[in-house]
């Protein structure tokens, strides 16, 4: 079992196989994008494999596949696959914005995926376009039917809530009564736009994260409380950790009664989890994060392309060692979410 310096278990590893995507969504890049890494950059499967394989050895026994868009990579299916049989994975996950989802749903579920989180961050298709510079709606719903339609269990959607944003969250309240569709609020957090120095240059929508744009979870809450009631669909209530959706995260759950579905909210800001923070990152270029909101890195592909799996295996034990205690509300990292892979 893997341990930190304060005790934590951690079991998760997310991956981020691209830095690539085919959405450019204005709160997480630049409406020209970010500077994609080489090929020769990119940690290749094997590699990721190899990792992995060491990771697991050390106590990972979770790992979730993340970008930019996972789906954009070729060869992501038989990726998928490897790893199960490579690894004795307990379990593996994707993370995808679900345009490309169709076409690969029953493919992934074939080569061993279980579980999936979709990103969609409003029902409108004239505002998703708009925040997404460009993408259909149509599209990323046909992904959440497939998805459900070839087994994944549980199927997350989460919804960044921006208040710069159009979004009605009573219509994804309501996706949660007639189908277990589990739908996840969470708080825009402030990743991206910290200059060399480390010090925030963000700026309002689009471009950077605000604190007029954060929206707290107990707002949320509220919000759909309130819109519920009004609208029907009765008491909004607490859902204990054993009824809860099986989850590797801090979401905290509720549901509308006699819904097949619940309601989720993420709370990084107003809600700070970092005690229970379960979790090592790897970027797509190969570097090993401790906590999404710190800059601090390991060199991972160094390891896997000069080194043995000894000296992969140190590293993991050093970013154990190095993980901090909290995030000491910092705003703003040199890298965007795209470029970490959340």
């Amino acid at each position: 079992m893997a341990t930190d310096g304060f005790g934590r278990r951690i079991d998760y590893l997310r991956i981020s196989v691209t830095d690539r995507c085919n959405l450019r969504c204005r709160y997480c890049m630049p409406a020209d994008g970010v500077e994609w890494k080489s090929p020769i950059e990119v940690l290749s499967f094997e590699e990721i494999e190899r990792f992995a394989g060491v990771a697991v050895g050390e106590g990972i026994g979770k790992i979730r596949l993340t970008g930019g868009e996972p789906l954009v990579r070729k060869g992501l299916v038989d990726h998928v696959r490897r790893l199960r049989e490579i690894t004795g994975l307990e379990a593996i996950a994707l993370t995808t914005n679900g345009t490309l989802l169709s076409r690969y749903a029953e493919q992934l579920v074939e080569a061993g995926l279980r579980r999936i989180n979709i990103s969609l961050d409003t029902l409108d298709p004239d505002v998703y376009a708009e925040v997404t510079r460009g993408g259909k709606l149509s599209d990323a719903l046909a992904g959440l039917e497939a998805a459900v339609a070839a087994g994944l269990d549980p199927v997350k959607i989460n919804v960044v809530v921006v208040r710069g944003l159009e979004q009605d969250i009573l219509g994804f309240a309501r996706m949660t009564i007639e189908r277990p569709l589990h739908v996840r609020f969470i708080e825009y957090m402030p990743v991206g736009d910290a200059d060399e120095g480390g010090e925030t240059s963000c700026a309002a929508l689009p471009g950077g994260w605000t604190h007029a744009d954060h929206v707290p979870s107990d707002e949320t809450l509220e919000r759909l409380a309130a819109e519920g009631a009004a609208a029907g669909l009765g008491e909004l209530v607490p859902v204990s950790k054993d009824d809860a959706p099986g989850g590797w995260g801090p979401a905290r759950y509720y549901r509308f009664e006699a819904a097949l579905g619940t309601l989720g909210v993420i709370s990084p800001l107003s809600h700070h989890f970092c005690a229970e923070c379960n979790r090592l990152r790897l970027t797509a270029d190969g570097k090993l994060r401790m906590c999404l909101f710190s800059d601090e890195e390991l060199d991972v592909r160094g390891a896997l392309r000069e080194g043995t799996d000894e000296d992969v295996r140190a590293l993991i034990r050093r970013a154990l060692a190095m993980k901090p205690e909290n995030h000491h509300d910092r705003i703003g990292t040199l890298r965007r979410m795209s470029q970490i892979g959340g």
